[in-house]
């Protein structure tokens, strides 16, 4: 009764259409199971056919009609048909009805045998009955899923028509200007719209909802987009959205990677330098982990960027090369490229001189950071008063193999350039570091955990500021999954995970810079930043996604295989050690948090340090029991 209250009059309307329609019908069912049971006509009706049907038998259908249209009713309520929506009807909705009608006929029968047999003196034969059976199942289906069959026919008959035309089925979804023109260059087929055909828009504003644009239907809700893809046979799916925010857009991608389409993309705004909404790229991995864009302090940055000289290590590589391009927009004096690679730092300072000219000053030095006298050279010919510390051996299989490689440039290499940071005077040094050196159970995360306790006792008897970032594993970077899983995609598979519950957290390149340069205008030396990196991620989601979008299906097309967990690597990471959480607090808009320092014996761990240098270039064998004394909280050796 409640629900009824809550019902709108437009509902209530609905119920009573229902229950008039279900009255016809049941009775219209025995009717026509009289008239062919006995292959006769309904007496009085002109140009009737065939042997009239005995009066007996109509006055016993009165006293039935009587009983049986109030009977339906009451089933079909009490199995909640007047509140189902049935254009989301399903097979189990089906079973349903036929449940259903057979109360109502069973009932019909066992009141026909102690009542109507008596009153109307007559024996209704008793396969008469499942005849009106069967066919009120199906007048009954057919009146609540008449439309949707009537349209799949319609629909399939329209793939048909298109596919023997080479034409793809396109969802638009996007009801708004940039959903207008991509509607208009696919029917004009303008370049790069060829070949397609759209089939249907679906858009978040309730308002439009069984409109047309263009004369193609737009409807409501975004979340239906798996439903109706299935249902039109879609088999592409261009986001119109450029003005979305990336929570929206993010939303809307995860409804249309439940899909097996292919995903085409109008670019944001931002993105778009010529005012044209019609430029359609693919959807990329990026946009499926989209957050709300950070929204930095420039004043801050600024403050401790512009004018100065800022050397990056590992400038050439993907998360060095990016600190550069986001450094060089906030004016430094000079920004020195160091990395041991040429190839990857050349073409970076290619690419910054012909973005900034002659508003930037920029140099390339090579040299290793395991190599005191290159960097003694290089700070004292640039005389840095930045330095961002990138470089860092990252591979943790590979680093699992020779530990005393991991261990000689992410700890000795860290120590060398921190030595010289103070020795030069440097006024902020930032060590980018891994949320794999949060109780590592590998030796890379070792190695960068080590790199923070080094950068602690720095700060603690230095004028330079010393602080670390940790965060996460960033798409697309030099070692990531991303192109690996690309380019087993691009060979036809299969697609390698180690394992389907293995999650981690995952920032842009651009996203993870952009929060670093921030950090490291915050706090106080000796300080350990970590970044928020939003909900972890499934790398089989991952894996399966990036299939979708290289327009393949997963395990149809390009299959997923299992291969277990590598040497070091660990089903998920953690950003925070348990000794840390009391003292962790956010410093930047829920963005970026510091934790204290913890306490520290630096006499027994510059001790240990030494140890460990004479281990890895004297006794290999020795450096991982060194390195789980220094690091008391690892999982090394499946510890």
């Amino acid at each position: 009764m409640e629900k009824l209250k809550s019902l709108t009059s437009e509902q209530r309307k609905k119920i009573i259409l229902y229950v008039l329609l279900d009255i016809v019908t049941i009775n219209f069912s025995l009717i026509a199971a009289i008239c062919l049971w006995y292959g006769g006509s309904i007496p009085g009706l002109p140009g009737g056919r065939g042997m009239v049907i005995a009066a007996e038998v109509w006055h016993w259908y009165i006293y039935a009609a009587a009983i049986l249209s109030p009977l339906c009713v009451l089933v079909y309520g009490l199995f909640r048909f007047y509140l189902n929506l049935w254009k989301y009807a399903t097979i189990d909705d089906i079973y349903k009805i036929v449940v259903a009608d057979t109360v109502i006929f069973a009932l019909l029968f066992v009141i026909h045998s102690n009542l109507l047999v008596y009153i109307s003196d007559y024996d209704l034969p008793k396969r008469l009955l499942m005849v009106a059976w069967f066919i009120d199942v199906v007048l009954f289906t057919f009146s609540r899923s008449g439309y949707r069959i009537v349209k799949r026919m319609f629909i399939a008959l329209e793939h048909i028509l298109t596919k023997k035309a080479g034409s793809k089925r396109v969802m638009v979804v996007g009801a708004g200007y940039a959903g207008y023109n991509v509607i208009r260059s696919i029917l004009n087929g303008e370049k790069g719209y060829e070949n397609r055909t759209p089939v249907i828009i679906v858009d978040d504003d309730e308002s439009k909802n069984n409109t047309n644009l263009m004369g193609i239907r737009v409807t409501y809700d975004c979340a239906n987009i798996p439903r109706l893809a299935s249902e039109y046979e879609i088999e592409e799916i261009v986001v119109a959205l450029p003005s979305a925010t990336n929570a929206q857009v993010k939303r809307i991608m995860d409804f249309c990677t439940k899909t097996e389409c292919t995903l085409k993309m109008i670019p944001p705004m931002s993105d778009i330098s010529d005012g044209s909404y019609r430029a359609l790229r693919d959807v990329d991995i990026t946009d499926l982990l989209f957050r709300e864009e950070i929204k930095l302090d420039v004043r801050s940055i600024s403050g401790y960027l512009e004018g100065k000289t800022v050397l990056v290590t590992g400038g050439g590589g993907s998360i060095g090369s990016e600190l550069c391009r986001q450094i060089s927009t906030f004016k430094p004096g000079l920004l020195v490229i160091f990395d041991i690679y040429e190839n990857n730092a050349y073409e970076l300072m290619v690419d910054l001189k012909n973005r900034y000219g002659n508003e930037l000053r920029t140099d390339l030095y090579i040299g290793s950071i395991g190599d005191m006298n290159s960097l003694e050279r290089a700070f004292e010919r640039f005389k840095p008063e930045v330095v961002f510390h990138a470089a860092a051996h990252k591979h943790v299989p590979l680093m699992e193999e020779v530990p005393e490689e991991a261990v000689k440039n992410n700890v000795f290499g860290t120590l060398n350039v921190a030595r010289c940071a103070d020795k030069y005077g440097v006024e902020r040094f930032v060590l980018l570091s891994t949320d794999k050196a949060v109780n590592p159970a590998n030796v890379m995360g070792a190695t960068k955990r080590i790199t923070e306790l080094i950068i602690q006792e720095m700060a603690a008897e230095s004028k330079t500021k010393f602080m670390a970032v940790r965060f996460g594993n960033v798409l697309g970077s030099n070692g990531s999954v991303i192109p690996l899983f690309r380019r087993q995609i691009a060979e036809g598979g299969p697609v390698t995970v180690t394992d389907k519950n293995m999650i981690r957290f995952f920032m842009t390149i651009p996203e993870a810079s952009r929060l670093v340069l921030q950090a490291a205008g915050l706090g106080k030396s000796g300080s350990i930043f970590v970044l928020d990196m939003g909900e972890p991620v499934k790398i089989d989601d991952l894996a399966r996604n990036l299939i979708r979008l290289s327009g393949f299906v997963p395990d149809k097309d390009i299959a997923v295989v299992y291969t277990g967990l590598r040497p070091g690597e660990k089903l998920y990471e953690e950003l925070i050690m348990d000794e840390e959480k009391d003292s962790l607090k956010m410093v930047y808009k829920n963005k970026i948090f510091v934790t204290k320092p913890i306490e520290m014996d630096y006499e027994k761990f510059d001790s240990q340090l030494n140890r460990l240098y004479d281990a890895a270039y004297h006794n290999p064998d020795g450096v991982v029991d060194i390195i789980k004394e220094i690091v008391p909280n690892n999982k090394l050796g499946g510890k």
